[in-house]
């Protein structure tokens, strides 16, 4: 099992911070690993809406589709691989600190198989490492 949670705070309010970062076209901008990101349905984005992305991890090039399993915009996105190399699941929150100070959070969880399995703890080290980079590029872009 890998569990990986980060958090910032990024002074922006709050459904600035949100928009921003639940706009999967986006996601190339501040992501360290994603290329790409292609609508599979219509915008905008909600519950059940697919979105496939391209990404390099690990020295590997990956395509997966997520699935937004739940969204409450401006607080909560929770997406699912509905079509990947393993499952996982990434969790966006939040939170207002200030008025202009907002607390965002990124959880990646999932269940590696086969060969990904042993190498779990390593990944977990890789992807809180990553998501370090991706949180501070949002953070850059945001407050600039």
């Amino acid at each position: 099992m890998v569990d990986v949670l980060t958090e910032i705070l990024i002074r922006r309010p709050c459904g600035q911070v949100a928009d921003y970062a639940a706009n999967p076209d986006r996601a190339p901008e501040w992501y360290v690993n994603i290329k790409k990101a292609e609508w599979r349905s219509p915008k905008p984005l909600q519950i059940g809406s697919h979105i496939a992305f391209k990404a390099s991890f690990l020295g590997r090039e990956l395509a997966y589709v997520y699935e937004i399993a739940d969204y409450d915009p401006g607080r909560l996105l929770v997406m699912r691989t509905a079509d990947g190399p393993f499952p996982m699941e990434t969790t966006y929150t939040w939170e207002p600190v200030e008025e202009n100070m907002t607390r965002m959070t990124l959880r990646n969880r999932g269940n590696p198989a086969g060969f990904s399995a042993l190498v779990a703890p390593f990944m977990a080290f890789m992807m809180r490492r990553a998501n370090r980079k991706d949180l501070r590029n949002i953070k850059r872009i945001l407050e600039s």
